[in-house]
């Protein structure tokens, strides 16, 4: 049986998996898109996962654990994916979108099933992941809206 600090860790690790999927994702997204606006929002979005991903990362060290730097199986084999088929259609503004929005579904369920284990975690770990899930919620909503502006 894990001990709390075992099972913290755990979940941390899992979670900025899917963290690092959501910056190597937007990293597409920004050199694929053509429009100005929308590179600028996932420069950002950039920025927000990679300070999620080290605030995660500090946390884990702090409870004895590695840092997590890589990715998942599925956000590679979705990024290739991704890759060819901006290939064959060119990089189409609503596709990066989909793509993306895509990717911060995932990251919901992922901020969902760390969450899960809300009883094991410590406080201020729930509080990190659940304002973390919140911001990743906002460029859900913000995916929506542009989306609905290139249709």
């Amino acid at each position: 049986m894990q001990n709390n600090n075992e099972k913290t860790i755990d979940v941390l690790q899992e979670l900025n998996q899917f963290v690092n999927d959501r910056i190597e994702g937007y990293k597409h997204a920004s050199e694929a898109t053509k429009n100005p606006a929308h590179k600028s929002f996932y420069n950002d979005l950039i920025n927000e996962s990679n300070q999620f991903s080290n605030q995660i990362n500090r946390t884990i060290s702090k409870y004895g654990g590695e840092k997590q730097e890589s990715t998942t199986t599925k956000g590679k084999i979705f990024r290739g994916w991704m890759d060819v088929k901006s290939t064959v259609t060119g990089s189409d503004e609503e596709v990066i979108i989909e793509s993306n929005l895509y990717g911060e579904e995932w990251a919901q369920k992922a901020y969902n099933d760390a969450l899960d284990h809300k009883g094991e975690l410590p406080e201020n770990i729930v509080q990190m992941v659940e304002k973390q899930k919140q911001s990743s919620l906002a460029a859900c909503e913000k995916l929506r809206q542009m989306k609905d502006t290139v249709d």
